[in-house]
């Protein structure tokens, strides 16, 4: 990419979406088309592809996804399936169809069996049942790979994939009806009393920064090109009691924790493999202590 090129940030007010945005604007590219919402509908074809024939993109980032957290995704099957075939379909599609250089797609470690052997290796897709909770996005991204590997091998369009783990940041969505679990609870901490959490607490997931995410990206737009699929990851993992115990610290929470142990923990460990990604120069800088301090600094801003 050269500082001109035409870059098209799909999703670009998301969490991760604006992390691109302000990764690419911090290396000087001066060209960002930020795709959102109110500009188009991702999930119409006719409206994607007339935005791609006015805008002209080089490049593409696919950060737009409908996404949601364990209720979200359990009690929304539909909409993740859906609106995330038609957002990833139109856009990849629309990309070939209009002469974009490369386009990276974005996915989530969900992609995996419940039961993959841990670090994660990118070999393990398909290799056995998927988590019940969150089949239905997981096949859309999982769709999203093929689509991506199908029209390199039929059409030689250059696209690429990348499945990151859970992940948090500025922008991020704090809802606690659809939000992830680090989101969650920063914002039980921080409105206080008695903070009720899933499971026991023995869990271990792996956390990663939007804006370390944003840096894999820009390495892998400029450096990776293959069909696989790649990792981004910490390639480390921590107890979901020791991330409470950590909120809970930098909130400067005071009130009690209640784990509420009839809600089932779910998978015990899910940690990625992350070498092949470290090996094109790229590895996580944001501790989870600091990255987390700036992300409850900028929810308490968003208060206001």
């Amino acid at each position: 990419m050269d500082k001109n090129s035409k870059i098209l940030v799909a999703g670009a007010n998301g969490m991760v979406g604006s992390a691109i945005v302000r990764n690419l604007e911090s290396k000087g590219y001066t060209n960002i088309i930020k795709g959102t919402r109110n500009d188009v509908n991702f999930t119409n074809q006719d409206e994607t592809e007339r935005y791609f024939c006015s805008k002209e993109p080089e490049y593409v980032f696919v950060a737009a996804a409908k996404v949601g957290g364990i209720l979200g995704n359990k009690n929304h099957k539909a909409e993740m399936v859906y609106q995330n075939l038609m957002i990833q379909n139109n856009i990849i599609h629309s990309s070939y169809l209009y002469g974009v250089k490369k386009l990276l797609f974005l996915g989530s470690s969900c992609i995996y069996p419940k039961f993959a052997e841990t670090p994660i290796k990118e070999s393990a897709l398909l290799s056995g049942h998927l988590e019940p909770t969150n089949d239905a996005y997981a096949i859309a991204k999982i769709a999203g790979i093929k689509m991506c590997q199908s029209y390199r091998e039929q059409y030689e369009f250059d696209a690429i994939s990348l499945m990151p783990c859970n992940l948090y940041g500025i922008n991020d969505n704090f809802d606690l009806q659809n939000s992830h679990v680090l989101p969650a609870m920063i914002r039980k901490f921080h409105e206080g009393g008695e903070v009720v959490l899933w499971g026991d607490g023995s869990p271990k997931r792996e956390f990663l920064h939007a804006d370390d995410l944003a840096e894999a990206c820009y390495v892998c737009m400029e450096k990776y090109s293959d069909s696989e699929h790649i990792n981004v990851g910490v390639g480390d993992d921590v107890s979901l009691k020791d991330l409470a115990n950590m909120i809970a610290d930098i909130v400067g929470f005071s009130g009690s924790i209640k784990w509420n142990t009839i809600v089932p923990n779910g998978t015990l460990r899910k940690v990625l493999n992350v070498d092949k990604i470290k090996s094109l120069g790229w590895k996580s800088q944001i501790s989870l202590h600091d990255g987390i301090s700036k992300t409850y600094e900028w929810y308490k801003e968003s208060l206001l």
